[in-house]
């Protein structure tokens, strides 16, 4: 058992990245994105998500994963964003439950057959490319061909290329026009504001247990916020600050601790 959970009382880790989705918060911002989100997908549309680490990204995806009615949408989530072309069309097979072929042709028309038999079943397709800005600069210079169908009259597919801020710096180059300019919404998710950092930090630890007190002061919640450069650094500040502040034996999480584990962060 952590010292956190026995010296403040409480029923579970609070600051774990192992969270339900039903129990995950997003402040009023990056709410509206998800509904952004499902707005252009339900359009066919294609998107790009940027943001700087530990800002929120993987929230707003797990949360419009839950927002897409399954009926209506297949989304196909692709993490390793490191592979070739053919290999990166294997594993999107693969997490399509398909056959992947031998040749890079053969896969990539398993892969446009398949969205083309979604479409007669009236289920539109999401492609979610995670990390998009490590993606190979062969694998970035075929993807406007996948989004082409029946001599690009219609929209079939869509792209989710979610990644750091680069990730658009590539795609504006002139040399990757014929992608970007099928990419009709591009969405950046800023940091979080000071309200939502303490609304957030009470929201985690009322999921386990400290839901009628607070156990971070008002100056602690504002020097995390400064400290912290996204909600991964954050979780992890915080949950050493209140170790900190149990080993100390105080009632409270109070500034010092919290600038005392901000410092040897450094």
């Amino acid at each position: 058992m952590t010292l956190e959970l026995t010296h403040f009382g409480l029923t579970n880790v609070p600051f774990t990245k192992e969270i339900a989705d039903d129990d995950l918060w997003l402040p009023p911002s990056k709410v509206a994105v998800v509904d952004q989100l499902v707005e252009e997908l339900s359009a066919r549309q294609s998107v790009l998500l940027t943001g700087e680490p530990g800002v929120g990204k993987t929230c707003v995806l797990r949360a419009l994963r839950r927002r897409l009615p399954e009926a209506g949408f297949r989304l196909t989530y692709c993490h390793n964003a490191t592979l070739g072309r053919r290999d990166f069309y294997r594993q999107i097979c693969l997490a399509l439950g398909l056959n992947p072929k031998a040749t890079a042709a053969a896969v990539f028309y398993e892969v446009t057959k398949h969205v083309e038999q979604l479409a007669t079943e009236q289920r539109h397709p999401i492609f979610l490319l995670d990390e998009a800005h490590l993606l190979h600069q062969d694998v970035l210079d075929h993807l406007h061909i996948l989004c082409n169908y029946e001599w690009d009259s219609r929209s079939l597919l869509s792209l989710l290329l979610v990644g750091l801020p680069e990730l658009r710096e590539r795609l504006a180059r002139r040399h990757q026009r014929s992608l970007y300019s099928r990419i009709q919404h591009r969405i950046q998710i800023d940091s979080t504001a000071p309200e939502d950092t303490a609304e957030y930090l009470r929201h985690r630890l009322r999921l386990v247990g400290a839901a009628d007190r607070e156990i971070f002061t008002s100056d602690a919640i504002a020097i995390l916020h400064e400290a912290a450069g996204g909600l991964r650094d954050l979780d992890r500040l915080a949950e050493a600050a209140m170790r900190d502040a149990g080993r100390r034996k105080k009632r409270l999480v109070e500034r010092d601790a919290v600038m005392r584990v901000a410092d040897a962060d450094r």
